[in-house]
């Protein structure tokens, strides 16, 4: 492509510079939001499905009078790890967690082990605690008498809990799973420290070498709000939107 401005704007003209860091670097500013974009996407959903499992888990009944000991002990394992699983991964940041995953798995020296892979795996884990919170207070929402008729239809507590009492819980809980998402798409510039080269690190890049910062990361700053806007609009279309769930009647 032509260069609009074939030498870098004085520091005065706020708008050529940006035209000229976007006819420039535009290939940066395009492979940051893609790679901004699969972060949050692959984190999100993988953290949703990563989360009904550990809400699963959670929701484990302990009957002290039909459960046998290793039963007993299982569940309280397992309702234990989940438990702490959401308490460390919701008391730290991320770009903790980024730190410790990358640099801590490098020295492994695994082919596949690069800073997008680590990212991901980051995103997910740290997405999967936070979904897992909103899916358990969506549970909690929803009236016990639910279960109960479910039960008294024949359903088996595993029938029932997939069947009608998950499917309302996601439905109660898609504002704040869409909230999720949008926040992995601002939180991931966090990821630059182990080198993910999304919309931030992109940024970084266009303006290291002409001193610019002001106008790179205001571009940055107008993507990021354009990613965020439209996601907004997609979940409360999402909600709005009639959801065929089971509804159980007492």
């Amino acid at each position: 492509m032509m260069q609009i401005w074939m030498s870098l704007p004085p520091k005065d003209e706020f708008f050529k510079t940006i035209l000229y860091l976007l006819d420039t670097y535009g290939s940066f500013f395009l492979r940051g939001v893609w790679i901004t974009l699969l972060l949050s996407i692959v984190g999100t959903l993988g953290g949703f499905i990563l989360s009904l499992g550990l809400t699963v888990i959670r929701q484990q009944d302990i009957d002290m009078k039909r459960d046998s000991w290793i039963q007993i002990w299982i569940k309280k394992l397992g309702i234990g790890f989940t438990k702490l699983y959401i308490t460390v991964f919701r008391g730290t940041p991320m770009i903790v967690q980024a730190m410790i995953f990358y640099y801590g798995i490098a020295p492994l020296k695994l082919g596949w082990w690069n800073p997008l892979v680590a990212g991901l795996t980051v995103v997910t884990l740290n997405t999967t605690a936070y979904i897992a919170e909103v899916i358990r207070s969506g549970i909690n929402g929803i009236d016990k008498g639910q279960m109960e008729a479910a039960r008294s239809l024949g359903f088996s507590k595993r029938q029932a809990m997939f069947k009608v009492i998950f499917p309302q819980a996601i439905k109660n809980s898609l504002p704040a799973i869409g909230n999720e998402f949008i926040v992995n798409l601002k939180d991931t510039a966090v990821l630059s420290v182990i080198g993910v080269f999304d919309l931030f690190k992109a940024t970084q890049s266009a303006t290291s070498s002409n001193y610019r910062p002001v106008e790179g990361f205001f571009i940055a700053a107008v993507i990021y709000l354009m990613l965020t806007f439209v996601t907004s609009k997609i979940v409360d279309r999402m909600e709005r939107k009639k959801v065929k769930v089971v509804n159980v009647h007492v």
